[in-house]
Order: C-alpha cells, then structure tokens, then sequence
C-alpha cells in the first residue's frame, strides 16, 4: 500500500447500487424531477412566501428527486427497489475510511470561511456571523431532510449510470449543470439577479464535481453525499445576515480552485484512483 496518499483509495468491497444501474434512465429521471417541480414553482409564483431569508418555498421541492427516483425504481424492481433506495439514506457503514469524514463536515465551512476573509479583505463591510446553538442544531436537523430529499435522486439514482457512460468528472459537470438549472425558477422567485445566479451555477456544478468525488470515495454512500450537501446548505444560511452577505462569485472560484486540485491528484475518469504514487 502506499503510504504516501492523502486518503486511503476507496474499498475494494461490493459497492455498487442495489438498484441495477444499466436498467436506469437518467434522462427519464430528470423529466420527472422537472415535472414534479412544477407545483412547487406555482406555489413559489403565487404565494412568494419564504422559508428562510431568501429561501423561498419552492425550495421545498427537494423531495423532487427522491420522489422521481422512488417512482423509477418501483417500475423497475416494485418494493424491493424502494426500499433498498431508502436504506441508503443513511449507507454510513459504507465509509471504511473515516478521514473522509474530514472533507464531508469540513470543506464547506473553510470555503466559506476563505469566502468570508475574501470579502473582507477586498473591503465589503461583511459583519460578524452571529451562530446560536439551538437555531443551528435546528438548521442542520432540517437541512439533512431537505440534502436526502435531493442525493437520494442525485446520487442515489442519477450518477452511477451517468459515470458508466461518461466518467465521473464529466457525468459530475453534466448532472451539476441540471442541479443548477433545476434551481433557477427558485433563484429568480428569491430575486436574485442574473449575474449572482450565473456565478452561483459556477458554486453549483462544483459543488456537485466534489459530492461525485467524496461519493465515489466512501462506497458509494448516499449518506455522504446528503452530510457534505448539508454542511453546504448550513454554511450558506451562517454567512452574516442569513447568507445576504454570501457571494457565489468568491465562493465559486474558491470551489473551482478545489476542483482542479481534486482532478489533478484523482484520475478524472474515476474521481476515486490516485493518480501519483510516489
């Protein structure tokens, strides 16, 4: 073994989806989440409520790909496929390696803390984030439910079938790019402006390229996936003033920096295998 890796390379066990990935349609998949989120869209339209501080309700549509990968795998393996795509919300056992624990809970809060001194340093007059226990706790707790709703589509159905064709980093770019377009109905109900969502799919698609890498890393595990997604949505929503302060074009291209890090060390065919060795 070599010891001169940062990480160990993922498991050699059984990790593949429970669900056959050669009977999955990922474009199939992707219809149906577009389809389910046309209510949420009206609702968004009509009422122009907000669950948080530019989080508007639409954003109460990530239950879109969980239900649209429940739906295919019922057609393809009846309760069975469902219920093996439900078990993987919390696959935890899969990550043998547990210094990728590091990246899923870390990474996020660093970016945004660099994001922060960025900001700062450029002289935007950033206040100090305010962080109470109890609201956080709260936040985390809700923004797991909310990361499973979207990774056990994303991950949990999408990727596997879209890495068989393409590779990892370019079925990561491709699936980033629809995560990112799937989210502009909301973004603009948020009243966002055009250049803030255009950087934000920067911040979008990278995210997904590292999600894709730590998820090919740790077995597989949708859990993973949903805990990095999670500490994402969290260190947004503790940028100052409720994430008003947070700017997709600094965070972005911090993001971006980290990816080309991560596809020069990681063969991109597989994000997973150790390119150097010493």
């Amino acid at each position: 073994m070599n010891q001169n890796r940062p990480f160990p390379p993922p498991v050699d066990e059984e990790v593949s989806n429970p669900i056959a990935a050669r009977r999955r349609s990922p474009l199939k998949f992707i219809v149906f989440v577009f389809a389910l989120t046309i209510p949420f869209w009206v609702i968004g339209a009509v009422t122009g409520l907000q669950l948080l501080p530019g989080v508007p309700v639409a954003a109460l549509a990530a239950c879109c790909p969980m239900l649209a990968a429940m739906i295919l795998v019922y057609g393809e393996n009846k309760t069975a496929g469902m219920t093996a795509l439900l078990k993987r919300s919390f696959d935890f056992r899969r990550i043998k390696a547990k210094v990728w624990y590091a990246p899923i809970l870390l990474l996020m809060p660093v970016v945004s803390g660099l994001s922060f001194g960025v900001l700062r340093l450029t002289g935007t007059p950033v206040p100090a984030p305010q962080i109470a226990f109890l609201p956080l706790l709260i936040l985390c707790v809700g923004s797991f439910i909310l990361a499973l709703g979207e990774e056990l589509g994303w991950s949990g159905y999408a990727i596997d079938p879209m890495q068989d064709r393409w590779g990892a980093l370019r079925a990561s770019l491709i699936l980033g790019l629809v995560w990112a377009v799937w989210h502009y109905v909301a973004l603009v109900q948020a009243d966002r402006s055009v250049a803030w969502i255009a950087w934000w799919s920067l911040y979008t698609v990278t995210q997904r390229v590292i999600i894709v890498w730590l998820y090919n890393n740790t077995g597989k595990s949708v859990f993973a996936a949903a805990l990095f997604h999670m500490m994402s949505n969290v260190s947004w929503q503790l940028f100052p003033v409720n994430g008003s302060y947070f700017d997709p074009l600094v965070t972005g291209l911090i993001l971006a920096l980290a990816v080309v890090i991560i596809v020069v060390v990681w063969e991109p065919r597989t994000l997973a295998r150790y390119r150097y060795f010493g």
